[in-house]
């Protein structure tokens, strides 16, 4: 009689919680008997109870709908009549990709005749190397690789590199497997 009192005294929100769990039947069997005993004399849970019920009904009278058998099909076939995009080669300009190149070789070949105009070509010295017309032991590398600029150039150009090798492989690995294929 306890919990009879209890879900009595609830409100519209407590009521419709345990209508839906007795009408779900996810209530314990002590909550339904204290429900049942409810819905017989109280006329509050009893209006509620029909109006939920009624809900549940038409609730489970309704069909979800569901696509037909050729969705799927239908959909792309109305795709297959607009034009597909070209393959992103297309989208980049090769002068845009020659000209950056170009950059880097001329900034590239422009520190290697800095680095040679550093040279003091006039004085001879011991060099191990016989063959060079220049001897290396002249050339004073930290004038121009101590810069802070010229190393994250120097960075920035190598990992460019790298990436550009990495391209170029994969696109002959790729070349590869469509030949096999």
């Amino acid at each position: 009689m306890n919990t009879e009192y209890k879900y009595a005294q609830q409100g519209d929100e407590g009521i419709e919680e345990r209508l839906w769990n007795y009408i779900d039947g996810v209530a314990s069997t002590e909550e339904r008997s204290a429900i049942e005993q409810l819905l017989q004399s109280n006329l509050q849970w009893q209006r509620k109870y029909r109006e939920l019920l009624d809900i549940h009904q038409l609730l489970q009278a309704s069909e979800l709908d569901e696509p037909s058998l050729r969705f799927t099909r239908n959909v792309m076939e109305e795709i297959a009549k607009y034009q597909i995009a070209p393959a992103t080669k297309t989208y980049i300009n090769k002068k845009i990709i020659y000209g950056i190149s170009g950059f880097f070789i001329t900034m590239i070949i422009g520190f290697i005749i800095y680095g040679l105009g550093q040279i003091d070509w006039s004085t001879a010295g011991n060099s191990n190397y016989t063959n060079l017309p220049v001897s290396l032991d002249k050339l004073d590398f930290s004038k121009f690789f101590n810069n802070t600029y010229v190393n994250i150039f120097m960075g920035i150009n190598v990992v460019l590199g790298l990436m550009l090798l990495d391209r170029y492989l994969a696109k002959k690995k790729n070349e590869s497997g469509h030949k096999e294929a």
